[in-house]
């Protein structure tokens, strides 16, 4: 995972149709635990949703066949229920719930050692990708988690 570069998802564990797990390991050393927090650093929650919404994403853009880029749109009933350390593995899990109309809703969760620390349902765009350079990099990406 490299928090600076927002790469998130490690590799993919399980995918099906409607439903993706991805590991996600947390580095022990970045700049973001810098001024969060000094003495104690914790994953901002911003970014444990963000890591929901990657896993969300990998999901759509494979059901696609990697024809569409997802995008985040709306984030709802976020809980965020534990605190991430650094060097912290996690599972990131999405559920499809809907899907069309060029969006998707899902139910995104994220666990610690089996224990759920977060989750939110999460709306995602679809779109074309805007630009080849953007497919290539997310076909390179895809192929580097093991999707």
């Amino acid at each position: 995972m490299r928090l600076e570069t927002f790469e998130m998802v490690d590799r993919v564990l399980e995918r099906g149709e409607e439903r993706i797990v991805c590991a996600c390991r947390i580095p022990d050393e970045s700049p973001v635990f810098e001024g969060h927090f000094p003495g104690f650093p914790l994953l901002p929650g911003v970014l444990m949703i963000e890591i929901m919404a990657q896993s969300a994403g990998w999901l759509l853009v494979e059901r696609s066949g990697r024809t569409r880029i997802a995008v985040l749109a709306k984030v709802g009933e976020a809980k965020l229920r534990g605190q991430v350390r650094p060097g912290a593995a996690l599972e990131s899990e999405a559920v499809l719930l809907h899907d069309g109309s060029g969006y998707a809703v899902l139910k995104g969760a994220l666990r610690q050692d089996g224990a759920l620390v977060a989750e939110a349902e999460l709306t995602l765009k679809t779109l074309p990708f805007p630009a080849p350079e953007l497919a290539a990099a997310v076909h390179a990406r895809a192929g580097a988690i093991g999707l």
